[in-house]
């Protein structure tokens, strides 16, 4: 069956007026914050504690949060704290008493994203309001596709998707398997001009060699043994709309110049058929691989190479973006806690160490994996170290920091192989990796007949 996939960005979440939460030292900050953004139509929540917002940023899904705390570093790191549990990704607004206050914060606090300095130039802070909401939708509608993050290096990816969205060249999106690479080519679809046609995703690597022309481009009846009726391939299903191809760096050189062909004429040829038929697709390919390498070896043509990363987007590995693991922790224990229908649990500061200070060979995958399995066996409703599992305990336990990376990994997927009994199928499921990128580690880490 002809995998398509929608993604629902029309939630009652990102129609609403925009929600803004205020939160301040004083009931006269808050009044006249409360006033000017009422005249201008905004919906105001007020808090006066930082316990009362934490339940309106949870519960209400605030779009932007403002907060005129005097100058107190530490109640402002409490405030953007606050914000990162938001489900969806708020914005923070942060106003300071002086100019030099200012400049000392956004030293000081890493998450800050906006902040202005009293008095207030009425134009500015609308202007700064706009922005915040505008950074707020944008991650809003990423994570409708599943995007998720607030670290900077998400940041550049969020921007390069928004940039490049309504353009229709081709994408080469680039990063360690279990990084999202899906996700992104969803989000630059889904907010480009072709979100009402399909989105159409193909693993190159899943699919045997001799059947990869078939399922691309189509075939006619008898165009082969077992070809008993005519049937469209991919390209076609994708006219209008996009098509994924994962793991690009998996095609041979002669299937290589079949794309080649596709980008450069609009044209497929089913198999069986002398005669071309038109398709306008936006094509959006990735690798886990460097294929500029593969091009200098001989084993990626280099004319589809520059074909393909005319936009390109890198995505970075989960352990480059240690501002994220926490929210993402909490996004998917919500998501399994809805899917399974039992209560979300909280997880003690012992086992968000653990899972923060974690390395995640597989990625935002893996982590995903983790998370579900911790939310089924919870005994309650919280989540501790000893509830973990036994991997992560004991990769705890184990590394030191005098350990290189490769070393700690090695040590992990060879653990892991270990308590499946060498059964690699179920260690790339619990690692967050596929088969053949198991394969690779297990030559690198000279673990084939561990």
């Amino acid at each position: 069956m002809l995998a398509a996939r929608r993604w629902n960005l029309a939630g009652s979440d990102l129609l609403q007026k925009p929600r803004i939460l205020i939160v301040g030292d004083s009931e006269r900050s808050l009044k006249t914050l409360r006033e000017k953004l009422e005249c201008a139509s905004y919906s105001v929540i007020e808090a006066n504690t930082l316990s009362d917002a934490r339940v309106f940023v949870k519960d209400s899904r605030i779009e932007l949060v403002i907060a005129r705390l005097a100058d107190r570093e530490n109640k402002a790191q409490e405030v953007l704290e606050l914000v990162r549990e938001s489900p969806l990704g708020s914005a923070a607004l942060l106003i300071q008493s002086s100019k030099a206050q200012q400049e000392i914060w956004r030293l000081s606090l890493r998450w800050l994203e906006e902040q202005m300095s009293e008095p207030l130039e009425e134009a500015d802070f609308f202007a700064a309001v706009e922005h915040s909401l505008e950074k707020t939708n944008l991650r809003r509608e990423l994570a409708a596709c599943g995007l998720i993050g607030v670290s900077g290096a998400m940041q550049e990816v969020f921007r390069s998707i928004s940039k490049v969205a309504s353009k229709g060249a081709t994408i080469l999106i680039s990063g360690e398997s279990g990084t999202g690479k899906e996700l992104v080519a969803a989000g630059v679809h889904y907010l480009g001009p072709r979100r009402s046609k399909l989105f159409v995703p193909l693993v190159c690597g899943a699919i045997p060699e001799n059947l990869l022309e078939s399922q691309m481009f189509g075939h006619l009846k008898g165009a082969f043994t077992g070809a008993n009726e005519t049937r469209q391939g991919f390209f076609q299903a994708a006219d209008g709309g996009s098509i994924f191809l994962d793991e690009i760096s998996e095609t041979t050189l002669a299937m290589q110049v079949k794309l080649l062909r596709v980008l450069q004429d609009k044209e497929v040829y089913p198999v069986g058929s002398t005669k071309g038929r038109t398709v306008d697709v936006r094509v959006l390919a990735a690798t886990n691989k460097d294929l500029s390498d593969l091009v200098e070896r001989g084993l990626f043509r280099e004319d589809l190479y520059y074909r393909l990363n005319v936009l390109p987007i890198e995505l970075p590995p989960l352990r480059d973006r240690g501002e994220d693991i926490c929210i993402l922790i909490h996004y998917f224990a919500d998501k399994f806690a809805s899917e399974y229908e039992v209560p979300e649990p909280s997880f003690t500061a012992s086992a968000l160490k653990v899972l923060e200070s974690y390395y995640w060979p597989g990625n935002v995958r893996e982590l995903e994996n983790v998370i579900q399995r911790v939310v089924l066996m919870a005994d309650g409703d919280e989540i501790d170290f000893a509830d973990l599992p036994p991997l992560l305990r004991s990769i705890r336990q184990k590394v030191g920091l005098h350990r290189t990376l490769a070393e700690v990994e090695r040590e992990h997927i060879r653990e892991v192989l270990a308590s499946v009994g060498n059964n690699k199928t179920r260690a790339a499921e619990i690692l967050g990796i596929d088969r053949k990128t198991l394969r690779n580690k297990l030559k690198q880490f000279e673990l084939i007949n561990g």
